[in-house]
């Protein structure tokens, strides 16, 4: 497996192997949402899950940058690679930056009301829900470090989200 910015690719089938068998019982939830990509289709359908897709929880648009390693984008764009990790409000690769991204992100949040929600989505969108919840900086981004087949757990507050955990392990 080749590490590179996603496209819409689906999951390696060991991938998928490995999340059907962690026994995982999803809780109860009002709501269960997924990215309208591939790989979060699969992920939630190997948990037991039968999501609504929400646009909103798709992953950050990288465009031009998509299917490429970060070697690749380095050798021809090393500046802009430089600029996008440095600047939130950037999108040298043609796509979304991550000022975008936390606005998109904070629009899901703010509707988000009734009860237990389950999303199943990206490492971008989570660590932008947690920048959110938290009220940090928008540089801190990049300082989030999500595993991939983990658990978040936001709560919503009177005054908005705390974060309960992050990077928790399905069991």
């Amino acid at each position: 497996m080749r590490a590179a910015f996603p496209l819409d690719e689906p999951l390696e089938p060991r991938e998928l192997e490995r999340l059907e068998l962690t026994g995982w019982v999803p809780p109860r939830a009002r709501q269960v949402y997924a990215g309208p990509e591939q790989r979060t289709r699969q992920t939630a359908n190997a948990l037991g899950l039968n999501p609504i897709l929400a646009a909103e929880l798709r992953d950050l648009d990288y465009s031009s940058w998509g299917g490429k390693s970060l070697d690749e984008i380095q050798a021809g764009d090393l500046e802009g690679v430089t600029r996008w990790l440095t600047d939130v409000e950037l999108a040298p690769h043609g796509g979304e930056s991550v000022a975008s991204l936390l606005t998109r992100v904070a629009g899901w949040l703010t509707v988000q009301h009734s009860g237990h929600t389950i999303a199943v989505t990206h490492p971008a969108v989570i660590r932008a829900a947690i920048i959110l919840a938290l009220r940090a900086p928008a540089q801190s981004f990049w300082r989030v470090d999500i595993p991939p087949a983990s658990i978040t757990d936001l709560r919503r507050t009177g005054s908005g989200w705390s974060v309960r955990c992050t990077g928790c392990r399905l069991s």
